[in-house]
């Protein structure tokens, strides 16, 4: 687990050919693509422009994805690349970019290096869930494919749900409570950490399972080795819900379970110098940051310390 998956790759080769997605209904995409368009094209071909998110990427031959929008467009283009990943690099047209994390004027001063080669790529961990039902035909099931996370949490009418974690074939821990979420180390740092879970080094080989609320004193997260599989069964909970990355929902009746698993891919994220992962956790969410204090002057007729 400590060995983590790929390191950073120093040397790239000359990039001539890029695609560009985003997520065209977030506020200002579509401006800045049309702006971005020109300079993009002075220093590369641009040989896919898909700001909605729904071409067939399987034959698409480019060095570089460009995505434009937040960190849940470029969740949307790691599942859209689907078992056919290409680089990434992200442009921040949202609120925390902790993955799209330049900004537009930055890529501007950036792309003419960057198509000389000037960046490094690291490689991340990506799952495959496949969820299992009463109600579905086993020959039928598909692997969703993710990046980020998968929660079950309740749906109407809201009741708390009792879910069995199995990891490896061996039932390790019961919950109660609002869920439960099987994350990635990209992902560590959205809804796991708002649940309480801890943050991991995005090139970490493991997954951090983190129960959502749980009723009871003893359960806290558990991080392990992405080389086994874990299965989130629900023993009760009708109306339990299984969400893939934040923008898949699948229904999860009492007796269904789901089984997640690293994929047979890697996300390749794209980085620029002078960004790295501890330099977006200080200036993104302030981690390890000193907190500074206000010092109230005296009072009049009051010394300082009285």
């Amino acid at each position: 687990m400590g060995e983590g998956i790929v390191g950073s790759i120093p040397e790239t080769p000359l990039m001539r050919r890029i695609m560009v997605l985003g997520n065209a209904h977030r506020p200002g995409v579509n401006e800045e693509a049309a702006r971005l368009l020109p300079m993009l094209r002075e220093h590369a071909e641009v040989v896919l422009i898909d700001l909605l998110q729904e071409a067939d990427l399987t034959h698409v031959d480019a060095d570089l994805t460009l995505v434009l929008g937040g960190d849940g467009a470029i969740l949307r283009a790691a599942r859209q690349m689907g078992y056919r990943q290409l680089p990434v690099l992200g442009v921040n047209l949202g609120r925390l970019g902790f993955l799209a994390d330049l900004s537009v004027d930055e890529l501007v001063e950036h792309f003419p290096r960057v198509v000389q080669g000037e960046y490094t790529i690291t490689r991340h961990l990506m799952f495959e869930a496949v969820v299992d039902t009463p109600s579905v035909d086993p020959a039928t099931r598909k692997p969703s494919l993710g990046l980020n996370d998968i929660a079950i949490q309740p749906g109407p009418p809201f009741q708390m749900l009792d879910l069995d974690l199995i990891i490896n074939g061996e039932t390790v821990a019961s919950y109660s409570g609002d869920g439960l979420i099987v994350s990635t180390p990209v992902g560590s740092t959205a809804h796991s950490l708002s649940a309480g879970g801890p943050i991991l080094y995005q090139e970490l080989s493991a997954f951090v399972v983190t129960p959502i609320c749980p009723h009871g004193l003893t359960s806290r997260p558990l991080v392990d080795s992405a080389d086994k599989e874990y299965t989130v069964a629900v023993r009760r909970g009708n109306g339990a819900v299984l969400i893939v990355d934040g923008q898949e929902r699948i229904a999860m009746p009492a007796g269904s379970r789901v089984s997640v698993r690293r994929a047979p891919v890697l996300f390749e994220l794209a980085r620029v110098a002078g960004r790295s992962y501890y330099r977006n956790l200080h200036d993104k969410l302030h981690w390890g940051i000193q907190p500074t204090y206000r010092v109230e002057p005296p009072r009049p007729g009051e010394r300082m310390g009285e």
